[in-house]
């Protein structure tokens, strides 16, 4: 059966766990036994006049219930066609999509930053090593208590509000944090400076790369990117983020 069948998947539950920001798990017993940390899905919204669908990075993976959480911002009107959702109704999924992190037995430090954050949880559940995690939030603060279970988290907000003002990096360098591997998903101007770190300290890093897409597939090569190698798909210096991605070394792509 392949992994990009579209199937109806059922909700179980819908929560607003921070202003704009809707927790849902969704029961499917095929993505949830095949999907790894840092793959998305795709949702089909039920207004036919919003064809393509919107790419969600999967927060967590129950294989035991056969379900999966999807932690997403309303940033437009198919995810507030999701967020007015209710549990029993059913949704379009495919999935799961693109390439997940490539998990190290080694000690790890975890960076998310604002709805990057997400796809880090399913990581810490899942990465079997000593963790650092690290959390980046403009203002409210989600999820933050959850990744405590799997390794010791700190805080930065850019209001000072909670944890240390600034961003993700001064909370690394302030604290001394290391790892034999960083792994990180949020905006990119975090990324970039958590890529030059990491070759400065000479340590690993994976990124997941956050992109508008339109088929999800690899398709379309709508959501593109600039790499060191060229692409045999497109024979050029672009990888294509759902497909290739959204997890990348982060020497591979330039950004």
């Amino acid at each position: 059966m392949t992994k990009r069948q579209k199937e109806q998947a059922l909700l179980l539950s819908k929560n607003e766990i921070a202003p704009g920001i809707f927790d849902i798990r969704l029961h499917t017993e095929r993505i949830a036994g095949a999907a790894r940390a840092g793959q998305f899905v795709a949702l089909y919204c039920k207004d036919e006049s919003r064809l393509l669908p919107r790419p969600i990075s999967i927060c967590e993976i129950d294989r035991k219930e056969h379900a999966i959480r999807l932690v997403f911002r309303v940033a437009g009107k198919g995810t507030e066609e999701f967020s007015r959702m209710e549990a029993g109704m059913r949704i379009d999924v495919m999935g799961p999509l693109g390439n997940g992190f490539s998990k190290k037995k080694e000690t790890a430090l975890l960076v998310g930053g604002g709805i990057g954050i997400p796809p880090m949880l399913a990581l810490a559940q899942e990465l079997e090593c000593e963790k650092q995690i690290v959390l980046g939030y403009r203002d409210a603060l989600f999820l933050q208590r959850e990744f405590e279970a799997y390794g010791t988290v700190s805080i930065a907000t850019e209001d000072g509000s909670a944890g240390t003002k600034g961003t993700v990096l001064d909370v690394i360098q302030n604290k001394r944090l290391h790892a034999q591997t960083l792994y990180a998903c949020g905006p990119l101007p975090m990324l970039r400076a958590l890529k030059q770190y990491a070759a400065e300290q000479g340590i690993e890093c994976q990124v997941s790369l956050e992109e508008r897409m339109a088929c999800g597939i690899g398709a379309c090569l709508g959501c593109v990117c600039k790499s060191k190698e060229i692409d045999a798909h497109t024979n050029v210096n672009n990888k294509r983020i759902c497909k290739e991605g959204p997890v990348f070394a982060a020497e591979e792509v330039e950004f």
